[in-house]
């Protein structure tokens, strides 16, 4: 392919899309972006943006002791266009990375737009590929190339159900039932809404939530039902027991209640979803109830009882890749090796993880078209491609970055304190990665 001048085709605007297309335009190769909304919309979009969010606006932890910290530094170092969007359509989150999702958007689309060797286009594509190409239609693929992929690997891709949690309007809350606070006082400030919990309000909320009425799934999707547990429903999680919930998305610790001078029993958060805290969403509360029902239940809870939501939490089916079976190091599928897979459909769960395979299939495929090898850096990218790549085919599951996928350098295994010698490995695996880019070596 070296030497060719001609664009290469990326399938879909998310941010795996996104991200793959920054990267090979600034490597000087012209790129065809097509995006099949507004002419084809998903059960979840709400827009015809480019690399809308449409569950959390959240992209995680931003410390380097956190494996997505990791991963996000890794990316600033090879100029990822997600990660500085989203430093300039920053929320306050404490220790996490959150963001106006219209901001976040605009400074994309604006971006992708100024780049001339970016050509954008609109229409759903339904047939494969037969050049190179890059393959990031995300977990909402639509069904005509769902088929079309299913024909060529010979099997029916693996499924999972994702959920989405409301988003309330600021304005509609009582603050005066609700305290600001960061867990262990992390961020800047109070950058959480916390509405505490007693025994008997936490039970009371347990028992409604149990008792709620829930969205019918269609037979279709009965047949193949089963969660990604990083993302599971609240009803879900309640049923496992009267304390999950208490020692999951609605644990107190870290958090003391000023009106009574003590941890609460239990705490809802709210974090920003928007640069004028004009928009509220509940932190882990992604549901699949009905949405009468998650107004019923919801305005039970101190500080909500006039609460308007401006998005309803939702459940959907996402698609993805049995990715040990189909795809190589370099996220080529073997049975049509010109096609790349990136973002979610490859086998990953989370914004960060989807835009860190979009920006190495672009990067990879980049620097083929240019005549160079290329390999993956060893830290956190690394680690999500030895996940793809060399898990067990049988029930193999999409996975967020962690800890588990990233080797600690034998060097620095001495170091007792998990918190220091995983900022450690961090850095360690940051110099590297300098390192090599200013040898030209990724």
């Amino acid at each position: 392919m070296k030497g060719e001048n001609r664009e290469i085709l990326v399938v879909g605007g998310g941010l795996a899309g996104c991200e793959a297309a920054w990267q090979m335009a600034r490597m000087g190769i012209g790129v065809h972006l097509v995006e099949m909304r507004p002419v084809q919309s998903t059960p979840v979009h709400r827009s015809s943006n480019l690399a809308e969010l449409v569950c959390s606006n959240s992209l995680r932890g931003d410390s380097l002791s956190n494996a997505v910290g990791l991963l996000k530094a890794e990316m600033e170092v090879l100029d990822s266009l997600i990660i500085r969007a989203a430093r300039v359509a920053a929320v306050p989150a404490g220790g996490a990375l959150a963001v106006d999702r219209e901001k976040f958007s605009a400074t994309i689309a604006a971006a992708l737009e100024a780049e001339d060797l970016i050509r954008i286009e609109r229409r759903e594509i339904n047939e494969l590929p037969e050049e190179p190409a890059i393959i990031a239609t995300g977990p909402l693929t639509s069904m005509a190339l769902h088929q079309k992929l299913e024909e060529l690997l010979g099997e029916k891709s693996l499924s999972f159900f994702d959920a989405i949690a409301p988003v309330l309007e600021g304005d509609s809350l009582d603050l005066d039932r609700i305290f600001r606070a960061s867990r262990y006082d992390k961020g800047e400030g109070s950058d959480y809404l916390n509405i505490p919990l007693c025994r008997e309000e936490y039970e009371n909320f347990i028992e409604s939530l149990l008792e709620a009425e829930q969205v019918e799934f269609q037979d279709f999707e009965k047949e193949d039902m089963h969660y990604f547990e990083g993302c599971l429903p609240i009803e879900i999680m309640a049923a496992r027991g009267l304390d999950t919930l208490r020692f999951g998305p609605m644990k107190p610790v870290g958090l003391i209640d000023p009106s009574t001078g003590h941890r609460p029993w239990a705490v809802i958060q709210l974090r920003q979803d928007d640069l004028a805290a004009e928009h509220w969403n509940m932190v882990g509360f992604q549901t699949k109830l009905k949405q009468g029902e998650q107004r019923r239940v919801f305005r039970r809870l101190p500080g909500l009882e006039n609460a308007r939501f401006s998005r309803y939490g939702m459940i959907h089916r996402n698609t993805f890749i049995s990715a040990p079976s189909h795809l190589d190091e370099h996220l080529r599928l073997r049975a049509a090796p010109h096609l790349r897979l990136a973002g979610q459909i490859s086998g990953v769960e989370g914004y960060v993880e989807s835009a860190a395979m979009g920006l190495w299939a672009g990067r990879n495929l980049g620097r083929e078209i240019l005549g160079f090898e290329a390999s993956p850096p060893s830290g956190a990218i690394s680690g999500l491609i030895r996940h793809l790549t060399q898990s067990s085919p049988r029930d193999f599951q999409p996975s967020n970055i962690n800890w588990g996928l990233i080797p600690t350098p034998a060097e620095l295994r001495c170091i007792r304190r998990r918190k220091e010698r995983r900022e450690a490995t961090s850095q360690y695996y940051l110099q590297e990665l300098k390192l090599r880019r200013e040898r030209g070596e990724i």
